[in-house]
């Protein structure tokens, strides 16, 4: 009985489900009678003091800067460990994920931009409908059991992997804020240190951690966004271990499986999935905000994704998988759009200098929000459905069919 929940909680579907039931949890209590104790609960305030260094943040933001680092920490491992020794490491199982990829952020960003074109402000939120949740679209495609195809989860797989280091490398160019100088040079000796550290081969994860939160720190107060350091200290983490001990990476992210997965991303969704529907109609939706995260997750990923990856096929740049047909490829396109975790933070980061600002035309959050999970369950029903009849009945036969 043990070994059998211990295979469920490993399984690609579970922190998708538990992601759901968070952000399902998180509606319910803020259209509820108990919707102050859910704001009370996210504004509590932390206070962390050391000397004169003070970080003082409600809950929300502990969450969101502090435990998203972690999430980013075990992507940044797996990312690092896929280009070394992983499918990334082979081009040939690269190119066509990564033509999806571009497709499915350059397509979904310029909806977005045509529809808020005309105000600056909306206007930043353009990468928030680029984004794909991993947990999300693995674990929708993990509800079709063995019918999948190898070659098709490898697809998005990578394909979402692709979308993860984009996303990074959006966060650290576009949603800076104005830079402290003093904290960024302390940032910049943490990240020395870090690259020393694996140059000579040291290889504790504890002095790993300890120079990670020093950059972390800094990195909150020099205006670059902290989760960032996540990423920072993942590249820094050996792959390979002392001789015949494991490897650093691998332990570490093994540590980290049921820490994200199961408590950091499920506590993301309820802090940040809590939209209060009081005063809300579904002529919401047609405002310019909402419905450019929409159609940019449920058109704008299926449209960039697929025409790209059928283009460069026609145009003989790269060769579409034998074992795969074109609906399966369209349908993994279409549950590309289900953004959610990754839309979601990116949301927050898009809008959060204009709150600060108490600019008087910010986008409302709650009608963002509402775009983004709207769109992502349409794209993971929709996904879901045309992979349910494109797939073979029975595992093993996988003969591709026209469109």
């Amino acid at each position: 009985m043990k070994a059998m929940i211990l295979r469920w909680l490993h399984g690609p579907a579970t922190s998708g489900i538990f992601i759901f039931l968070a952000a399902v949890a998180a509606m319910m209590v803020a259209n509820s009678d108990w919707s102050y104790l859910y704001d009370r609960f996210l504004n509590i305030q932390v206070v962390v003091q050391f000397g004169a260094l003070k970080i003082d943040k409600p809950f929300l933001l502990w969450i969101n800067d502090g435990l998203m680092a972690i999430f980013f920490l075990q992507v940044g491992l797996e990312l690092k460990r896929e280009f070394l020794e992983g499918q990334l490491a082979k081009p040939a199982n690269v190119i066509l994920p990564v033509i999806g990829a571009v497709g499915g952020i350059m397509v979904p960003a310029l909806i977005y931009a045509v529809i808020n074109h005309a105000d600056p402000v909306a206007l930043q939120g353009w990468a928030i409908p680029t984004a794909t949740d991993i947990s999300f679209a693995v674990g929708v495609l993990a509800l079709l059991g063995k019918r999948v195809p190898a070659a098709l989860k490898l697809f998005l797989l990578t394909l979402a992997i692709i979308d993860d280091l984009v996303a990074i490398i959006i966060i650290a160019i576009f949603y800076t804020n104005d830079l402290g100088m003093g904290s960024l040079t302390i940032a910049g000796g943490a990240l020395s240190v870090l690259m020393i550290m694996n140059v000579m081969g040291h290889r504790g994860i504890a002095a790993y951690g300890l120079v990670g939160v020093v950059l972390w720190v800094a990195l909150l107060k020099s205006g670059v966004h902290a989760t960032l350091a996540g990423v920072v200290i993942a590249m820094a983490i050996p792959l390979k271990g002392a001789e015949g001990m494991p490897s650093p990476l691998h332990q570490l992210e093994g540590d980290l499986h049921f820490l994200v997965a199961l408590a950091i991303l499920p506590l993301f969704a309820f802090a940040n999935a809590g939209i209060s529907l009081t005063g809300l109609s579904p002529l919401v939706m047609l405002q310019p905000v909402p419905l450019g995260i929409f159609l940019g997750l449920v058109i704008g990923k299926q449209l960039g994704v697929f025409s790209f990856v059928w283009g460069s096929v026609r145009m003989g740049l790269v060769k579409k998988p034998e074992s795969l047909a074109w609906w399966q490829l369209y349908g993994v396109a279409v549950l590309c759009g289900v953004g959610f975790t990754m839309s979601l933070f990116i949301s927050t980061l898009a809008f959060e200098h204009a709150q600060a600002q108490a600019i008087a035309s910010m986008p409302d959050m709650g009608s963002a929000r509402l775009g983004i999970l709207a769109g992502s369950m349409i794209s993971g029903i929709l996904g879901w459905l045309i992979l349910l009849f494109a797939l073979p009945k029975t595992a093993g036969n996988n003969t591709p069919s026209s469109v």
